[in-house]
């Protein structure tokens, strides 16, 4: 099994509220989530309204297909063309399965 997480640093440039920051976080997460069916989350800065991080997570049976997976949703996010990315950080993790 392998497991692939990625963690996004995003920015909203003419963003000036939690709201409007909210509604970004929430459709930019829908769309990932129904594209891709992957795992996806706001994991910091909550309470400011110009940065938001995200973490999402893809398991798969080899790390070809889950790097691929990765290298789409970040360009996926990149091209919905609602925030700026200004970071990105990913890792793949093999587990052994018995089997059973």
């Amino acid at each position: 099994m392998v497991v692939g997480v990625g963690r996004l640093q995003l920015l909203l440039h003419d963003n000036r509220s939690l709201k409007g920051k909210r509604k970004v976080v929430r459709s930019t997460i829908e769309r990932v989530r129904s594209r891709f069916n992957v795992a996806i989350a706001e994991v910091g800065d909550q309470d400011l309204w110009q940065s938001i991080r995200l973490g999402f997570s893809v398991v798969g049976s080899d790390s070809r297909t889950v790097h691929s997976v990765m290298d789409r949703v970040v360009n996926f996010i990149e091209d919905l063309h609602m925030s700026e990315i200004l970071d990105v950080e990913m890792e793949i993790q093999h587990f052994e399965t018995d089997g059973t």
